[in-house]
């Protein structure tokens, strides 16, 4: 008894395994389009298990892709007179829309419709299978119907999608805006949803429709989530100011934490909204009773009044750094300020000499490890600026022992290749930054791959390596914030190695360079060399969009920013800019769906 129970155990096994591999046989089939193949398979696996529904909407399919109509309407009728179902009849109904039978289709249709007076638990099951068919009037007015019969479920999310996809937008912001009412909770969720629809141009038709719902709603009823969407808005309009008002709003409700602001303040720095940024650091300061905060708010304030001061002012900026020391002493808690002021002394001030030995106190501090490399980094980097480059190679790799495969540890060994690069020790560099291609950071990967890609493509043209070893002079110039020298010093190379590899590069560098200076005549000049001479190289695409940027930001030319941005779209289709490339297009053809 217990053999043969065994034996059955086994067999019932096999046949289950033998199923699986013809259900998968058949699935990929009908993936490839080879639909009479799958047929067979489907066939001979529903006389097994004739009710299962995947088996029954699979033959249904296939028979109506060979435009095998009466076969499907036979498995549909079949299905219908054993049980019932609305959704079958939706079925039935399409199965006679494909054969041009609109009447019978659309009263099949109706009858689906209708059933839900009865039976509104059915209004989701019957609209989805309406929506597989793209039939989504049909869709809406049972979605509609259910707002009504069923209010408990509310379908907004399900209308506001299919609105979008058919460029009713302002009814698709009506029905998001509605569904965040309903959850609340699901409002990041909606603004990721809605973000294609959003331009940076606050007159664009669907800014417009979004504005004026919230707006509206917040006269109706200010809630919270109202004014967090509304300070989104105007975050992806680069509109910071009218953010802020928003979040102060929403902070007054509840003033629990500032994070927030932090975050917006933050945002307008790193898009050199400076004016802005430092009006809501400010508030922070005004508000905040935590001394993190505060000293995180004091850096960046003194970070943006740092940028194109004269001496007299760097001067004044240092005492403030002094001031703050002095009322919040110095300890774990202040190290990125100290930090900060350690690289203004060096970069700015151009006191390497202090700035080295004050952060040498800093690494006196009972400190965590991670503080310590970043000190240590910061060290290195002021050897660099002084040309003590085998000094320096000795801290970025004391961080690498110490924080082994930490992203500390992976900048600290592309600060070893970029020390490398300048010393003009090439194939060092080049063989740290083989390891570094792969690394956890994005952004480290991708700047290794760069300079990388900079060494190979010219480091075998000359066999003393003289525009390459010229180029990382003038790269160490602009590290060392100088500038003019940096740009003189790859006027040379154009002069002196004009048509090797490496022009276009120092075109790219160059143009870079004078952009910093706000020199925007003689950048556009570089990149449309570039464009002309270089168009089929690898910094084609870059100088486009750079050039592209310019015209669009700097030079109040749209018409050639809208153009170049349309070469990126159609002629650089792998490019990593192209994303970005088609949303600014969009926005100055004047799209109102993004």
């Amino acid at each position: 008894m217990q053999q043969r129970f065994l034996i059955l155990l086994l067999l019932l096994g096999f046949y289950s395994g033998f199923a699986q591999n013809s259900e998968a046989q058949a699935e990929s089939y009908y993936k490839k389009g080879e639909f009479k193949k799958a047929l067979i398979i489907y066939e001979n696996l529903i006389k097994e298990k004739p009710y299962n529904y995947n088996y029954i909407d699979k033959l249904v399919d296939i028979h109506q892709q060979l435009e095998q109509y009466n076969e499907a309407e036979k498995i549909i009728t079949d299905r219908l007179r054993k049980n019932p179902n609305p959704v079958m009849v939706v079925v039935l109904g399409y199965n006679f829309q494909l054969q041009d039978s609109i009447n019978n289709a659309n009263k099949l249709y109706e009858e689906a419709i209708a059933y839900t007076d009865q039976q509104p638990n059915y209004i989701y099951t019957i609209a989805k299978k309406f929506e597989d068919y793209s039939l989504q009037d049909q869709a809406i007015r049972l979605y509609e119907k259910g707002k009504l019969l069923t209010p408990d479920r509310d379908y907004s999310i399900q209308l506001a999608r299919i609105y979008g996809d058919q460029g009713n937008i302002e009814k698709m912001f009506e029905n998001y805006i509605e569904y965040i009412d309903f959850k609340p909770n699901y409002l990041n969720n909606i603004k990721r949803a809605i973000s294609d629809f959003i331009s940076e141009n606050k007159d664009n038709e669907s800014n417009i429709y979004l504005r004026r719902a919230l707006l509206k709603k917040l006269q109706q009823e200010p809630k919270p989530y109202w004014y967090e969407m509304l300070s989104w808005l105007y975050v992806q309009e680069k509109a910071y100011t009218k953010s802020f008002i928003q979040e102060k709003a929403l902070y007054k409700r509840n003033p629990e934490s500032l994070d927030r602001i932090i975050e917006l303040a933050t945002t307008a720095r790193k898009d050199n909204d400076d004016e802005t940024a430092k009006a809501i650091f400010n508030y922070i300061l005004d508000t905040t009773q935590d001394q993190t905060t505060a000293l995180t708010a004091h850096q960046y304030i003194l970070e943006i009044d740092t940028k194109n001061a004269d001496e007299k002012t760097l001067k004044q900026i240092d005492r403030r750094y002094q001031n703050l020391f002095a009322e919040f002493g110095k300890s774990q808690l202040s190290i990125p300020l100290q930090l900060a002021y350690g690289k203004f002394l060096a970069f700015d001030l151009k006191d390497t000499k202090t700035a080295t030995s004050f952060l040498k106190e800093s690494l006196k501090l009972p400190i965590s490890n991670y503080r310590q490399a970043k000190i240590k980094l910061l060290l290195a980097d002021i050897l660099v600026l002084q040309e003590k480059f085998n000094e320096a190679l000795i801290f970025y790799s004391q961080i690498q022992a110490e924080l082994k495969n930490s992203t500390i540890a992976q900048e600290a060994r592309f600060k070893v290749a970029k020390t490398s690069y300048y010393k003009g020790d090439f194939d060092w560099a080049e063989s740290q930054l083989k390891i570094l291609k792969s690394s956890t950071s994005q952004l480290i990967a991708n700047d290794a791959l760069d300079l990388k890609l900079l060494i190979t493509d010219n480091k075998f043209e000359d066999s003393l390596h003289t525009s390459l070893k010229l180029y990382a002079k003038a790269d160490l110039y602009a590290f060392q914030n100088k500038t003019d020298d940096a740009i003189s010093l790859l006027d040379k190379i154009l002069e002196e190695h004009k048509g090797e590899s490496i022009t276009d590069q120092t075109l790219y560098r160059q143009a870079k360079l004078f952009e910093q200076k706000k020199q925007y005549i003689k950048a556009e000049a570089n990149y449309l060399e570039i464009i002309k001479d270089y168009g089929d190289d690898i910094l084609a695409d870059d100088a486009h969009f750079y050039l592209a940027e310019l015209y669009n930001t700097h030079l109040a030319e749209p018409e050639e920013a809208q153009q170049l941005y349309e070469k990126i779209i159609f002629e650089h289709q792998d490019s990593i800019y192209f994303i970005e490339a088609r949303k600014k297009f969009r926005m100055l053809r004047g799209d109102s769906i993004n």
